[in-house]
């Protein structure tokens, strides 16, 4: 039997479907791929900018919903996802650099749950399908080990350190280098040392992302960062606390007077003891997104302590919930970004 419908009329009406977030449509995009005509029956792929697009849904039926319009006589549709993330140009420049983009993840002031956000942030990544590493370079409290149950520093391979893997995703943590508890006077040059260390030193793998859990606050450790590691964007941790907002605005501001764009602030610890809100209303009144309000959980303390990231501990809470969409929408944001 001859085919019926053309590879024509197929891209002309999917031509008529926008990608949500990029406000084109997915054939000028190059996004329709590996598209296959069986009589009334079609099959084709939509090439996404990143694997953890929040809109997968409403894409499919965007893409269905013109296609039974424009070509009534189509039988069975078959649509994949695939994904293949865009580089920041700024990283791409670099020739010793293996990633695409890097995520700041910072907070005015500690103990806010930055550490938390930054674990789970990467572990979403991660679960979406991308490549995906976790640099702490919390030099004030590396908390990333405990809360990956990582507890085996990485092994030295000729002059770089490789990666310890956990959970699908590649981890040097600035407490591999700091001597059991000790406190450490850290000034400007040994912290611009450091983190250079542990961004050229280490045999990361080509990446999708690298998340970077940062010290709080805007001091040094930010501006060697920025210096050294072109950084994407930024996703801004606070709490509902009034103390804790005010720090965010100067928070913001660092990021913004070290150009560095910021993806969105994220309310922790929302809930009848801290209260909540006040993570939106910043945000809006600085202009900037606002990623969502993660309640306050027993069970997010409880996959800390156990070293198993809440996702994969709790992961059909409301708490895993949230951080899953606040994933989709840093990603998004990136896409954005890149264009």
């Amino acid at each position: 039997m001859s085919n019926t419908i053309s590879k024509e009329k197929v891209m002309a009406a999917l031509a008529t479907v926008d990608d949500p977030e990029l406000h084109k449509d997915l054939v000028s995009l190059g996004f329709i791929e590996n598209l296959k005509i069986s009589g009334n029956d079609i099959s084709f792929s939509v090439m996404l900018t990143t694997p953890a697009c929040p809109l997968k849904d409403t894409i499919r039926s965007d893409c269905e919903n013109a296609l039974r319009r424009d070509i009534p006589e189509l039988g069975e549709i078959k649509l994949e996802f695939g994904a293949r993330v865009r580089g920041d140009s700024k990283l791409l420049s670099k020739a010793d650099i293996p990633f695409k983009n890097v995520i700041a993840v910072g907070a005015g002031k500690g103990g806010v749950g930055k550490s938390t956000v930054a674990v789970n942030l990467a572990v979403s990544l991660a679960a979406s399908g991308a490549s995906v590493g976790l640099l702490d370079a919390d030099i004030y409290g590396p908390n990333v080990p405990s809360l990956m149950g990582v507890s085996e520093p990485p092994v030295q391979d000729g002059e770089k350190l490789v990666p310890v893997k956990k959970y699908g995703i590649e981890m040097i943590s600035m407490g591999f280098l700091i001597p059991g508890d000790q406190a450490l006077v850290w000034r400007g040059p040994m912290i611009h040392s450091t983190i250079n260390q542990l961004v050229t030193e280490v045999a990361w793998g080509d990446l999708d992302y690298l998340v970077v859990d940062l010290p709080p606050g805007t001091g040094d450790a930010q501006m060697s960062l920025a210096q050294q590691l072109p950084l994407t964007g930024a996703v801004v941790v606070t709490t509902p606390q009034i103390v804790s907002v005010s720090d965010t605005r100067r928070g913001i501001d660092a990021f913004r007077k070290l150009d560095v764009p910021i993806l969105g602030v994220v309310e922790n610890m929302a809930g009848p003891i801290f209260g909540s809100g006040a993570g939106e209303s910043v945000a809006k009144e600085l202009d900037v997104p606002f990623l969502g309000r993660l309640p306050l959980d027993a069970a997010v303390s409880h996959s800390g302590e156990t070293g198993k990231p809440l996702l994969l501990k709790s992961g059909d809470s409301e708490a895993a919930a949230a951080l899953n969409e606040m994933t989709g929408k840093v990603a998004a944001a990136i896409s954005v970004l890149q264009g």
